[in-house]
Order: structure tokens, then sequence, then C-alpha cells
């Protein structure tokens, strides 16, 4: 028999984390060890524990950043790979989930569809919409005293398609990596990738092999990288050390490397621009293909850098399973690309590699007494919380290093936040700036698909605790320290009738 207390918890939560992939599970873990008495849940859409990882299946799917970092802190990376496939990445998280409990706090086939914030009660009411694993659906509500969004700032139900001319025609298949088909042979096919960024430049080497031949087709160069696939300094730590220590060691080695490229990349263009032209001439061995097809127009990490772990795209070129070609598509046609050169690349299939769509914080619409929150009008307060939105915080990762660096931050923020709350007494909270502050975009890179869709994102300012900085070193130092009282406004808290206070 359910007790009235446990009715009243499935009812109402201190804490909702949306989104149970890798950010929600590392903010569980948080929630769990900083605030063990408070009741808490992950309400995840889908099905599954992963999110990205879950998600994505196209062959070869990885990340672009290493383990260590893009791993938690508190849970060392054992594997050998330093840029690891999406299977042992998805298994991480699980695993990750079940040592520490956190898959106990998942609430699976739950979307949030909209919040609304009531000041005079300092409260959350969420509408759910709940879908069984028989695929039935209804509507249930939720209350809660903080919400803190963990989905990501893309759209998992549909990817970025542009508009390609005549690709209604082609008598191939046509396929976008976000929805990859199980059951698609390329066996001995000829293979056409439309795109540049990491979806592309992974997918191309990955289906070579198998392929007749793999053709990546891009509008403009990407800036690439090869990377080691193994980390060998790693591997002799972890010979030598425990595991904690190691990953700890390994991980400060690699913040310090990335952070310290970053600013290279950023301070000196130029040097930059010929560094990494050098390193893919060295191992292509022309010079005229790498200026044609591998030297972008803008500066390295105006967009960002895509790895290639053990040089494997450059590998399959050098052994004619792949190729680059630098051109736009007049016209797709019934067994190929006609391109505005008048060249005419024959495809069985073509894979739409075009890229994602934005969309903030799970698409949740947001209201505060019940009206609605124009997200472009607020300004994020130390890349976590918003003006105008009370008890309310966002997870957005780093776009110059891993995303988990910058997430863990946030976790222990909120938890700091959450803390500061009980401290003082207060129901709510909200950023509130001294000042005036001048708009700037949210994630400060030229990427399209960054572009298309930043506008309908909240803005960042020009100074302090209103600035997304890009460098986990200073973040790690000031974003955890300082007085929260001089940028959060507080109002007292109001006992909620007829609810538990047992966690």
């Amino acid at each position: 028999m359910t007790s009235s207390t446990e009715r009243d918890h499935a009812r109402h939560l201190d804490v909702v984390v949306v989104g149970a992939g890798l950010s929600g599970i590392g903010a569980g873990y948080r929630l769990s060890t900083e605030h063990p008495d408070k009741t808490w849940a992950i309400l995840e859409a889908r099905q599954a524990i992963g999110g990205t990882w879950d998600l994505f299946r196209y062959p070869g799917v990885r990340s672009d950043s290493d383990m260590y970092t893009l791993g938690y802190q508190f849970k060392p990376w054992r594997d050998a790979k330093s840029i690891a496939d999406g299977a042992s990445i998805l298994d991480y998280i699980h695993e990750t989930a079940r040592e520490f409990g956190i898959d106990r706090h998942i609430r699976f086939g739950t979307k949030v569809v909209g919040a609304n914030f009531s000041t005079a009660d300092s409260l959350w009411t969420l509408d759910l919409q709940v879908t069984d694993e028989q695929g039935d659906t209804r509507s249930e509500t939720l209350t809660c005293t903080f919400l803190y969004s963990c989905a990501g700032y893309y759209d998992y139900d549909k990817g970025y398609d542009p508009d390609i001319p005549g690709l209604d025609s082609f008598g191939g298949d046509v396929v976008h990596p976000q929805f990859w088909p199980e059951d698609l042979d390329w066996t001995g096919k000829r293979v056409v990738v439309i795109g540049s960024g990491a979806t592309a430049v992974t997918l191309v080497p990955s289906m070579a092999p198998d392929a007749e031949h793999v053709t990546m087709l891009q509008r403009s160069p990407t800036w690439i990288s090869a990377v080691p696939g193994r980390d060998k300094r790693a591997d002799t730590l972890r010979k030598y050390l425990p595991a904690q220590l190691a990953h700890t060691v390994i991980r400060l080695k690699n913040i310090a490397f990335s952070t310290a490229f970053y600013q290279f990349c950023r301070r000196r263009p130029q040097a930059a621009r010929t560094l990494l032209t050098n390193l893919s001439t060295r191992i292509l061995k022309d010079e005229k293909l790498v200026a044609e097809h591998f030297t972008p127009e803008y500066n390295p990490w105006d967009q960002r850098l895509c790895a290639v772990p053990d040089a494997d795209l450059f590998r399959a070129m050098k052994k004619g399973k792949a190729s680059v070609v630098t051109d736009r598509i007049e016209r797709v046609e019934a067994d190929g690309i006609r391109l505005v050169s008048g060249t005419t690349l024959p495809a069985d299939i073509v894979v739409t590699a075009t890229g994602l769509q934005l969309l903030a914080f799970g698409g949740i619409e947001l209201c505060v007494d019940d009206v609605p929150v124009t997200l472009s009008e607020q300004f994020v307060w130390q890349g976590a919380m918003m003006t105008g939105v009370p008890n309310f915080a966002i997870c957005i990762g780093y776009t110059n290093a891993s995303w988990t660096l910058r997430a863990d931050i946030t976790h222990r923020l909120v938890c700091r936040v959450l803390g500061f709350m009980d401290k003082r007494g207060f129901g709510a909270v909200v950023p509130t700036p001294d000042g005036p502050l001048e708009e700037r975009p949210l994630l400060d890179l030229q990427s399209g698909y960054v572009q298309r869709s930043i506008d309908a994102f909240p803005r960042q300012g020009d100074r302090g605790p209103w600035q997304v900085r890009q460098n986990y070193v200073l973040d790690s130092l000031t974003t955890l320290r300082g007085d929260l009282s001089k940028t959060l406004k507080g109002t007292p808290r109001r006992v909620r009738v007829g609810a538990s206070t047992a966690s």
C-alpha cells in the first residue's frame, strides 16, 4: 500500500532535473551527495538513459573530446581509448547511474512540455506528457521548488534539413545521421556525405572500408586536426597510479593542454592556421589538396575544431576509399548529385550530415505567473540561471572543451544555490543585474547551426557573472566562490500547505 508521504513525493519534489543524458546523470550525483536530504527526480522524455549517446546510432559515432575530461570527475574512465566510441560512452553512463543509485530517481517517458512558476507560492507547476512503453500517452502535473534543465540545446525530434534542390527525386537512400536506420547496407555502394562537421568526418572513415567509395561534399572547408585515439601518457600513469589519482592527473593534463591550445588559436590565429595546415600536409603529403579542402577562410576556433582520431579520415583518403569535394550543389538527380562546377557525383546513398537544429532547453514553454517568458529578453547569470525566471537553471557545456567540464561546475553551482536558499530561508531566488547589460550572443561561435537559431536563446552580458566564459580554469576558480547575495535576489520561504517535509 502506498503511504501518503510517498504519494506526496510523487506529486511534489524539491528539485526536478530534465534529461537523463551525460549532464542529467552528473546532476543527479551532485544532488545525491551534496543535498541527500532533498527529494529529486530526473524526468527523461525517452525510454532510455544516455541522451545524445543513446539517440545517435550512426556508424562510428564517437566523442570529439577526450574521455578523461568528457567523463565524470568522480568516476574514472578506465577504457583504453581516449577518444571513445558512442557505445562505450553509453555503457559508461549506464554504469555510473547504477553504481551511484541515480537510475532509481529517473522517470522515463516523461516529457516536460510546460512549466509555470508561481511567485506567490515559490513553486513550479510542470505540465508533463507521460508515455508508457506501449506508446500510450497521458497528461500529468508535478510541482517542484527548483527546476534544472539538463536537456541540452538541440532538437531531438528533428535535425537541420536545408532545402536541397531535387533531393526528392533521388533514386537511392537518403539518410540523416540523427535518425540512422538499423538496416541500412552500404556495402559496395557509392556514398555521398553532405557536410563537413564532426558528424561528416566521423561517418566517412567509418563507412569507407565497406563502401565502394565515400565522398564528403562540403560547401567550404572545416578546420580538422588529427589526434591520437589512445593517450600513451595516460596509459603509463594508469599503470602506476591508483585509478582515481591517475584519472585526476590525466584530466588536469588534458585541461591544461586544451585550454592552452584554444588560447593560442585565439591570440595567434595566423600561427594556428600554419600549424594545422602543416600537420594535415604532413599526413596527406599534398599541399594543394590541403589548401583546397582543409584550409578554411575563418580562423581556428571561430567554429568548433573537428578532431579525427588516429587521422582516420586522412588514412581513408590515402587508401583511395574516400575523397573530399568542395563545391556547391546545383541539383540532386536520380543517380547522383550535379554540382555547380558541372561535375556529377554518382551516388547510391546520400547522407545529409547538415547539422543540428537548436532548441532551447528541451523545448519547455516557460511561464512566470502565467506570463510566457521571452528567452531572448533574458540574461544568463554564471552560465546557469536567468533573469526573470526564479528557481530555474540550465546546463550549457563548453564549446571549446569537453561539455562535462562546464556541466559539472553548473551542477555544483546549483547545489550551492540550493544551500544558499536553505541558509537564508528563501523560497525563491532570481539573478538581478546591478545595472544595464550589453547584449552578446549566448554561444560565441560562427557555426551555421548556432547562427541559425541563437536569436531565440537568452543573452550573455558584458561583465562579471553575466558573461559565459569558455575558460574552465577561470570558471572553476570563481563560479563556486563569492557572495551570492550580491547578484541573487531572494524572497522568503512560505510553508506549502499539505506538503510533507520528509525525504
